[in-house]
């Protein structure tokens, strides 16, 4: 059993580097300060109302890793419990690699990207599939979204924590950067239909 939450990281080999490349002091004193948080806070939830797409790893009973991309609009990833998650699963390209990885072997990451303010954060549990049905499409199928929903996959929270910014490229979705540029396309008409009207004032006499 783990004596701390960052130990679903923070394996003995982990550890063991760290104290020999100078970092297990900092991270010694993170958990004896309460380590990584195991709920959902206020703060983590609204994050996750505000992602429309994270990536999800997983590994295959033997450990061999894998990464998905999953998305959906903002507000999908839904908060059930103070630990516990939920999505659906939008159909895909029919690997179910994931889907495989998960029936032998539960262990699971979330990875969620927020490139516009250069925030990044991790979250281990355990993933379940479950199947759809017309109770499990009522609670988790986005409304007017258009993709066919495939399976929900529940997630319980083993521990979560956050990154530091660094090399993390600031970048802005497409509606954000069309939102701004029509912004400044209506100043810039209004500023010059402002000087097409004080062109054709008369002069002084």
């Amino acid at each position: 059993m783990d004596e701390f939450s960052s130990d679903v990281a923070f394996t003995p080999a982990v550890k063991r580097i760290q104290e020999e490349r100078g970092s297990r002091r900092g991270f010694r004193e993170m958990e004896d300060d309460g380590g990584w948080r195991t709920t959902i806070t206020p703060g983590l939830a609204d994050y996750l109302a505000a992602r429309d797409s994270f990536y999800l790893g997983s590994a295959s009973r033997d450990g061999q890793p894998y990464i998905q991309h999953r998305g959906g609009p903002p507000g999908f990833i839904r908060v059930l419990k103070p630990s516990l998650l939920g999505f659906i699963d939008f159909a895909g390209n029919r690997q179910y690699i994931s889907t495989g990885n998960f029936s032998e072997n539960p262990r699971a990451i979330l990875f969620l990207m927020d490139y516009a303010n250069r925030r990044r954060v991790k979250i281990w549990g355990r993933a379940r599939v479950i199947a759809l049905n017309d109770r499990v499409r009522e609670r988790f199928m986005p409304p007017d979204y258009r993709a066919r929903p495939e399976q929900a996959i529940l997630f319980r929270v083993k521990a979560w924590d956050t990154n530091c910014q660094q090399h993390i490229p600031r970048k802005y979705d497409a509606k954000t950067v069309d939102t701004t540029v029509q912004a400044l396309r209506e100043r810039i008409e209004a500023l010059e239909a402002e000087n097409r009207e004080l062109r054709e004032r008369p002069g002084p006499a």
